[in-house]
C-alpha cells in the first residue's frame, strides 16, 4: 500500500512511545482511522462513547504516567466535545496531544457542514496548535507538538484536514520560495534541568534554619518526592499539609503530616497555618490563598518559573524539581532536636483521625457516605489507584481515603469539573492492567458520562465503579446554604436511580446497596470481581461535608439558609447532631 500522511502521523506517534489513543470516528478523521488501522501494531485505538470522555481518559492517563496522553476526534462537533476534558488538562498541567479532523482544504472557508476553525476555537487551551497544510509538515509538527506539551506540561492540539490526511505521505505539492526545506525533524525531547542552582539552594537552606515553626506544604509536583519530604519534615521537626491533588505525597499515617488543607482539610492544618512563622511550597501552586498564612515568611521549590511566587510575597522562590531540589537541598540543613511545635500536631492530628473514624458508622441509616468510604479503602488493595469526581464526593475521599503503601489518588484539580472519575479510572487502567482502579463518583457525574462503563465492559477492563448516590448534587447544595440562600434546584425527584441494572444489564457486575448491613460483602465482591464491576449505594443525602474547621461567617451563614426556609432543615439538623454525638464519644 502506498504510504500516506496518516501513516506518517501515527507511526510518529508510536516513534514517541504513544501507545494508546483514545477517540471517536468521523468522516472528518477517517483518513487518521485508516493510518491506525495500518498501524494497529504500535498504536491502539480505545474506542469510547464520547468525546469528552477520550480527553478525560488521556489526561487520566497522563496524570498516572507522567507520559503524554493522546486522545482523537473528528472535525466539527467531535473536536468541540474534547474541550472540557482538554481544559482539565490544561489547568492540571499534564502533557496531551489533541488530534481532530478538518474538512478538506479545497472547501475551507466556504460555510461547509461541520466547518469549525478548530485551531482558532483551541488557541486558549493549547500551548500549541497547528492545523497541516501540506503532507511533509508531517511528522515534523508531531515532534514539535509532543515536544512542547511535555516542556510547557500543556496540551497540543493538531488538526488535519480531510484530504492531507489520504494524501502521499511524502507528497510536497507547493513550490518553495522561503529559504528552507521541508522539515526534518527527530522524536527526541530533553528534560529541563531539574536540580536548583548552588546559590539558590544555599539560600533556601539558610531561610529554612532560620524558621522557628515550620510548615511544608507539598503538591502534585511533590508525588515522586516522598522520601525526600518526609526527611525533610524529620530534619526541620516541620509538619506536612498536603494539597487535594498532592494527597499521595505522603502517606496519610505518617506522623509528619497534617493532612488536607482547605475546605476540603483538616482541622489541625487550619491552625496550624494559623500559627506557623515560615511556610515552604513544594511542587505546588495552591490557589485557594485565604487558607494560607498572611503574615509568614515563604519559600518555594516550583518547576515553572512563572509560577514560583504567584500566590504569596515570596522571599526565596527557586526553581527546579521537587525531588532533586530536596536531594540537595537536605545536605545543608540543620537538623532540630526541639520537636515541640511537631508534636502538638501530631497530637491535634491523632484526635482527628480518631473523629473521622467515628462518622464512619455502620449502623446509620440511611447509609453514612463516610462509612461507604471507609469500607471502599479498607478492602482495597495496598497499591490500589483511585479516581474520583468533583463535589461532596471529594470531602469522603479526602478524609477516607487512606494513601498507603503504594495507593495513588487522582481527581480534577483545578478544573474541578464533573464526571472525570469514570473515564480517568479507564485510561489508567489501560496504563496499569495489572493494578486495582477504582473510580469513586457520584451519581450526577456518573449520569453525565455513564456510557463509558460500556466501554470499560467491551474492553474487558476490570475497572471497579462505587457510586455515592445521593439522589442530589450535592456539593452546589450545601454551596447554595453556606451562601445563606434555602437550597433550590439540586436534587432529583425520587426514586433514587438504581444504576446498577445498567451494569447486570449489559453483563457486568452490579449491585444496589440501600442497607448498611449490606454494604460490606457488596464492596468485598466488587472489588474481587474479575472483570468491571459497579456498586450504586443510596446514601444520606442530607450529611455535610463540613468544613475541617467552621468560622463564624460560615456557621452564621449556614443558619440563615435555615431561617430563610431551607426545605430539608430538620434532616440535616439531625444529621448535624448525629455526626457531632459520635465525635464527642470518640
Amino acid at each position: 500500500m502506498a504510504r500516506i500522511a496518516s501513516d506518517a502521523l501515527i507511526g510518529r506517534l508510536a516513534d514517541w512511545g504513544v501507545d494508546t489513543v483514545f477517540g471517536l470516528p468521523g468522516d472528518g478523521i477517517n483518513g487518521i482511522m485508516e493510518g491506525l488501522r495500518r498501524n494497529q501494531d504500535k498504536v491502539r485505538f480505545v474506542l469510547v462513547h464520547h468525546e469528552e470522555a477520550a480527553a478525560f481518559m488521556a489526561t487520566g492517563y497522563a496524570k498516572a504516567t507522567g507520559k503524554i496522553g493522546a486522545c482523537l476526534a473528528t472535525s466539527g462537533p467531535g473536536g468541540i466535545h474534547l474541550l472540557n476534558g482538554l481544559y482539565d488538562a490544561k489547568l492540571d498541567h499534564m502533557p496531551v496531544l489533541a488530534i481532530t479532523g478538518m474538512q478538506e482544504t479545497s472547501i475551507l472557508g466556504t460555510g461547509y457542514q461541520q466547518e469549525v476553525a478548530l485551531d482558532k476555537l483551541y488557541q486558549d487551551v493549547a500551548e500549541y496548535d497547528q492545523m497541516i497544510y501540506n503532507p511533509v509538515q508531517l511528522p515534523a509538527i508531531v515532534d514539535i507538538a509532543i515536544r512542547t506539551a511535555y516542556a510547557r506540561r500543556g496540551v497540543a492540539h493538531i488538526t488535519v484536514p480531510n484530504d492531507i490526511q489520504v494524501a502521499d505521505a511524502d507528497a510536497d505539492p507547493w513550490q518553495h520560495l522561503a529559504p528552507a526545506a521541508a522539515p526534518k525533524t527527530a522524536a527526541v525531547r530533553l528534560s529541563p534541568p531539574g536540580r536548583p542552582d548552588d546559590e539558590d539552594l544555599q539560600r533556601l537552606a539558610d531561610f529554612l534554619n532560620e524558621g522557628n515553626k515550620i510548615a511544608i506544604l507539598a503538591g502534585a509536583g511533590a508525588l515522586h518526592a516522598r522520601e525526600e519530604l518526609l526527611t525533610l519534615a524529620e530534619t526541620l521537626a516541620a509538619p506536612i499539609v498536603k494539597t487535594l491533588p498532592g494527597k499521595a505525597a505522603v502517606p496519610d499515617d505518617s506522623p509528619y503530616t497534617t493532612g488536607g488543607i482547605g475546605l476540603l482539610g483538616t482541622k489541625p492544618s487550619e491552625e496550624l497555618m494559623e500559627e506557623i512563622d515560615t511556610l515552604f511550597l513544594v511542587g505546588t501552586n495552591f490557589p485557594y490563598t485565604k487558607h494560607l498564612p498572611g503574615g509568614a515568611r515563604v519559600a518555594q521549590i516550583e518547576a515553572d518559573p512563572a509560577r514560583a511566587g504567584a500566590r504569596l510575597a515570596t522571599e526565596v522562590p527557586v526553581v527546579g524539581d521537587a525531588r532533586e531540589g530536596l536531594g540537595g537541598l537536605l545536605p545543608l540543613l540543620k537538623r532540630r532536636s526541639d520537636t515541640a511545635f511537631l508534636d502538638k500536631y501530631q497530637k491535634q492530628m491523632a484526635a482527628w483521625r480518631k473523629k473521622m473514624a467515628s462518622l464512619e458508622n455502620p449502623s446509620r441509616d440511611p447509609i453514612a457516605p463516610q462509612y461507604l468510604m471507609s469500607l471502599v479503602n479498607s478492602a482495597a488493595a495496598d497499591d490500589a489507584i483511585l479516581t474520583c469526581d468533583s463535589g461532596t464526593i471529594a470531602t469522603w475521599a479526602a478524609r477516607h481515603w487512606t494513601i498507603r503503601g503504594d495507593r495513588q489518588f487522582y481527581l480534577s484539580g483545578n478544573l474541578a469539573t464533573m464526571a472525570p472519575g469514570l473515564p480517568y479510572a479507564i485510561g489508567i487502567q489501560h496504563a496499569f492492567p495489572g493494578r486495582q482502579v477504582i473510580a469513586f463518583v457520584g451519581d450526577g457525574g456518573f449520569a453525565m458520562l455513564m456510557a463509558e462503563f460500556l466501554t470499560a465492559i467491551q474492553h474487558e477492563l476490570p475497572v471497579k465503579i462505587v457510586i455515592n448516590n445521593n439522589n442530589a448534587l450535592g456539593q452546589i447544595l450545601w454551596e447554595q446554604m453556606i451562601l445563606g440562600y434555602p437550597e433550590h434546584g439540586v436534587r432529583y425527584q425520587g426514586p433514587f436511580v438504581d444504576y446498577s441494572a445498567f451494569a447486570t444489564a449489559n453483563g457486568a457486575y452490579g449491585v444496589k446497596v440501600r442497607q448498611p448491613g449490606d454494604l460490606p460483602g457488596a464492596i468485598r465482591q466488587a472489588l474481587s470481581h474479575d472483570g468491571p464491576a459497579l456498586v450504586d449505594v443510596d446514601v444520606n443525602p442530607d450529611e455535610p461535608p463540613m468544613p475541617g474547621k467552621v468560622e463564624y461567617e460560615q456557621a452564621k451563614k449556614f443558619a440563615e439558609a435555615f431561617i430563610k426556609g431551607q426545605p430539608h432543615k430538620s434532616t440535616i439538623a439531625t444529621t448535624l447532631f448525629k455526626d457531632k454525638i459520635q465525635q464527642l464519644r470518640s
